[in-house]
């Protein structure tokens, strides 16, 4: 019987914009979606977040009972998973190398945590040496800005890589709170950006990168890292 693969799910710890009235932290679908489109693929997951501890989850991707996405109204229901995330283990000397992916969800919070992060760029490049897939949707890029390559460059450069786009930062109302404008930095980097249309599904794979642009593009991005991994040479 072939070894479960196992991936790894590292969550923001930051809970707020600065913006009185838009306290932040996961964006819940972005994890729930493609942690059950793991588990249900057969992966081990593990759960961790920058800080350790209680992960955030910004209020706003939470809605009354019947009226979340359907991975949302799972984790509702789910005690295990819901205990994970309120006593997560801390990044701080975890390593890439017993995962073959890791994942990094988005919500506004990760602006902040993710880039700050020397453990996380370190581990970022570390996977990617060792041949693991990387992957992050959303805002779940920025945790991919300092990391470099096995070259010394960051990983981004020359790659194609989806994120939420500046024109959803406008509508999210967020742009002047944020501290750096993630599609434009990610240009900066020397990324081959691409995105769709605003709040659609949008998301791509660049052989072992796979990144999502929006909440609406968790179950597609999952979906390119299950690929991803089909397609791994087996461990």
């Amino acid at each position: 019987m072939p070894t479960p693969q196992k991936i790894l799910m590292i969550l923001t710890s930051h809970a707020s914009t600065g913006v009185a009235s838009h306290p932040t932290g996961v964006w819940l679908e972005e994890f729930t979606t493609p942690y059950y489109a793991f588990v249900d693929a057969g992966a081990e997951v593990e759960v961790v977040s920058i800080a350790g501890g209680e992960v955030p989850v910004d209020p706003a991707s939470v809605q009354p009972a019947g009226k979340n996405p359907a991975s949302v109204e799972r984790y509702l229901a789910d005690a295990a998973v819901r205990a994970r995330l309120a006593a997560s283990p801390a990044l701080q000397g975890v390593t890439a190398q017993s995962f073959d992916a890791v994942f990094l969800p988005g919500g506004h919070g990760t602006m902040w945590d993710l880039p700050a992060s020397d453990a996380l760029a370190a581990l970022l490049g570390r996977a990617w040496g060792e041949g693991k897939v990387v992957s992050a949707v959303c805002h779940g890029p920025a945790g991919l800005v300092n990391a470099r390559d096995e070259a010394g460059r960051p990983l981004v450069a020359g790659r194609r890589v989806a994120a939420f786009t500046n024109s959803e930062e406008i509508a999210a109302g967020l742009d002047k709170a944020v501290p750096f404008a993630l599609e434009t930095r990610l240009r900066e980097l020397g990324a081959r950006y691409e995105s769709g249309p605003d709040f659609a599904p949008f998301a791509l794979r660049d052989g072992r990168l796979v990144t999502g642009q929006n909440p609406a593009s968790s179950e597609r991005v999952a979906a390119l890292v299950l690929e991803a991994l089909r397609e791994a040479p087996a461990r």
